[in-house]
């Protein structure tokens, strides 16, 4: 016998699917490994300011290890370069505290999804509903590949306004706005976040695509 509310849960499931992935995706980017292969790709430009390799490498995990910790602004306010001056300007670490609780809010968000994803799969396997929720995820699949094989069609003909938009929804218009020579720009150029714009959707068409070829036992 249908149940309604059982019938909306499960649509719910389906359309924070796509969600799920996409988070899925940008946890995994948020690590030392993604660092080492996204400056390690060819023609990555380097730093027109001197920036090695390495040092990008260096400080740029200290700028994700900020991202991932309980520290306060300081942990980056503090930091010098070997003549003694700051590694960050205000605006850069004014930037970087929004960036934080922009990161922290989004993995609760994921962090309760996955619990909600645990909690239903369990149900729905004890409560002999495995098929329904089966259903459920595999949709959420194939709408995450449609969804997410768009918006990377848009970020591949249109990088500059989809990054404008996007950094226009989540910070106050004109604070991500930096100069050249500042610190965040030589570590992350342009490139960097299209690459990871470009990671995070094939990631997460990949798990739409594991989820959607998946055949229920």
């Amino acid at each position: 016998m249908k149940n309604p509310a059982l019938n909306v849960f499960w649509w719910l499931i389906t359309f924070l699917t796509p969600v799920v992935l996409t988070l899925t995706a940008v946890r995994l980017l948020m690590t030392p490994l993604f660092l080492q292969i996204e400056y390690n790709l060819p023609a990555f430009p380097a730093d027109p300011y001197g920036f090695t390799k390495e040092e990008r490498l260096y400080w740029s995990r200290i700028a994700l290890d900020y991202l991932l910790n309980d520290a306060g602004v300081e942990f980056l306010a503090d930091l010098q370069f070997a003549d003694g001056s700051p590694v960050y300007n205000a605006r850069e670490l004014r930037h970087m505290v929004d960036v934080k609780n922009v990161v922290q809010a989004t993995l609760q968000v994921w962090y309760g999804l996955l619990l909600l994803y645990i909690v239903a799969a369990i149900a729905a396997w004890r409560g002999g509903r495995w098929l329904e929720f089966h259903q459920a995820i595999q949709r959420g699949g194939i709408w995450t590949i449609i969804l997410l094989g768009g918006i990377l069609l848009f970020v591949l003909v249109g990088f500059g306004v989809f990054f404008v938009f996007f950094h226009n929804v989540f910070f106050e218009p004109g604070t991500w706005m930096f100069h050249w020579s500042d610190t965040l720009i030589r570590l992350f150029p342009e490139r960097f976040w299209r690459d990871t714009f470009l990671f995070v959707g094939g990631l997460a068409m990949l798990g739409g695509w594991l989820l959607w070829k998946w055949k229920a036992k």
